[in-house]
């Protein structure tokens, strides 16, 4: 085997053990990510049978979606740091040991509380493995043309999983069960920690040196919870209720807790110097606006396809393909474009064109045709976000300090899990209570309320091409 292809360089032997190939440790890095973002999105097509199974509320449905979203997203900065301090192998393993377990436990289910407990434990597993996965790459392929290969392969996966996600997920469901698509990850986390335990060298802690920022870390997850929660019960409990109140009040609160927690932070999640790049600032709201524009669509899709018009769990997840893969192959054209147009007309481009789908979709027939109803506004809706996801990324890393690298990849990442999760707790609240209170009855007003949810999706994209209008330099 060629030198090039072993673990002989200093850097590549501080992850890989002696005489283990690159490509092994590339390919434990990718098959991590793509199980990390399959399980984001292949719940979507079985949330009605977890529904009938269980005996889910739609606010249950909802957060078997957002509990993992929120746990995920919100611990995504603490695991980064963890894994400089503690050894990038041993946080790997502990994220795999946790998100294998979680999905067992949710597999095995027999109650709701119990399926929706182990989303949110999967989502700590989670927001161990997505930072540790990249790093372990960008630690042991130190020459530019290994590097790129990897992390060109470690986008594809990224990128791929969530149409897998889709149509596994319907295969699955139809198949055997629901069940199922929680259980598919348990021999796939076993493989992947044999593997790890095998092939990846144990690297010296380093958390000595530095202290955990664990009070910032639960504070903003928290902040989350209680702010998506409190939405998501609005529709039952009115947006006056005093429980309503208290937990946006808390949200709010906590919020304010962790910046002030972060200034006096000797070791802060987020440092200083990051927030103060216009573009970085810019971009992650960016992407906390196109967290909603992604992942919302795919989930009232996959409701209205089964809940209303009937569709099994297989024939949805293959109807909803061609729109995540459009995006998909998408996201890795728009790394051409962004060099010869800039990364704010595509913003805006893709944005408007997003809106255009949008609106297209929110018609919603009681009697569809799937060409003209489903398959083609949804790629139109895929190809406007495919521009946009890229852009939004340069403009949050570029001229961040090397030493920042990691904090502003886990920062873009928590944005975009968090602004699913809000969005969609938002679009959830409007969508029911103009359900409940709408003059239709039955199906008709089920899908009054999705109109509503897809034009409120159409507007969050319209104001992200606002928005982009924001960034600055030659670049933008």
């Amino acid at each position: 085997m060629p030198r090039e292809r072993l673990s002989g360089t200093p850097a590549a032997q501080e992850v890989a053990k002696p005489g283990v190939p690159l490509a092994f440790v590339a390919v434990i890095s990718c098959v991590a990510q793509f199980m990390v973002v399959l399980d984001s999105s292949i719940v979507n097509v079985a949330l009605p049978s977890m529904k009938a199974g269980l005996g889910l509320s739609v606010t249950a449905q909802q957060w078997v979606v957002n509990g993992y979203l929120i746990a995920f997203g919100g611990l995504l900065l603490l695991a980064a740091r963890a894994g400089d301090l503690f050894g990038r192998r041993r946080v790997f393993l502990i994220g795999l040991v946790v998100f294998t377990a979680a999905s067992l436990v949710g597999g095995l289910a027999t109650r709701g509380w119990t399926l929706l407990a182990a989303r949110v434990v999967q989502g700590l597993g989670a927001a161990a493995l997505a930072p540790a996965s990249l790093s372990l790459i960008t630690a042991s392929h130190t020459e530019p043309a290994q590097r790129t290969r990897a992390m060109t392969w470690w986008g594809v996966a990224a990128s791929s999983a969530g149409a897998a996600g889709i149509v596994l997920g319907g295969l699955l469901t139809a198949s055997l069960s629901w069940r199922w698509v929680m259980l598919v990850n348990v021999p796939i986390g076993g493989c992947l920690l044999a593997a790890g335990l095998l092939g990846l060298r144990p690297s010296v802690s380093t958390a000595t040196r530095a202290r955990m920022d664990v009070p910032g870390a639960v504070t903003i997850t928290l902040a989350a919870a209680a702010i998506v929660y409190g939405v998501s019960v609005a529709p039952d409990h009115g947006w006056t209720s005093g429980q309503v109140l208290v937990l946006l009040a808390g949200g709010v609160v906590l919020l304010a807790a962790f910046v002030a927690i972060e200034r006096r932070a000797g070791e802060p999640l987020i440092p200083p110097d990051v927030f103060r790049l216009h573009n970085v600032r810019v971009g992650n709201v960016l992407t906390l606006c196109m967290g909603v524009v992604i992942t919302a669509p795919l989930f009232f899709l996959s409701l209205y396809l089964q809940q209303v018009l009937g569709e099994s769990a297989l024939r949805t997840g293959l109807s909803l393909l061609p729109m995540v893969s459009v995006i998909s192959i998408g996201v890795l054209a728009s790394q051409k474009l962004i060099p010869v147009i800039g990364p704010r007309p595509m913003v805006i481009a893709g944005c408007l064109v997003a809106a255009a789908g949008l609106v297209w979709v929110a018609r919603l027939p009681a009697h569809t045709g799937y060409v003209g109803d489903v398959l083609l506004p949804t790629m139109v809706i895929g190809a406007g976000t495919s521009l946009t996801m890229m852009p939004a990324i340069v403009a949050a890393t570029t001229g961040v300090a090397p030493r920042d690298a990691g904090v502003a990849s886990g920062l873009l990442n928590m944005c975009r899990q968090l602004g699913a999760a809000l969005g969609l707790a938002a679009l959830v609240t409007v969508a029911s209570t103009v359900t409940h209170h709408g003059a239709a009855a039955g199906s008709a007003a089920v899908v009054d309320g999705y109109r509503v949810a897809f034009y409120g999706i159409a507007a969050m994209s319209l104001v992200t091409a606002l928005l982009s209008l924001l960034l600055q330099g030659k670049d933008a």
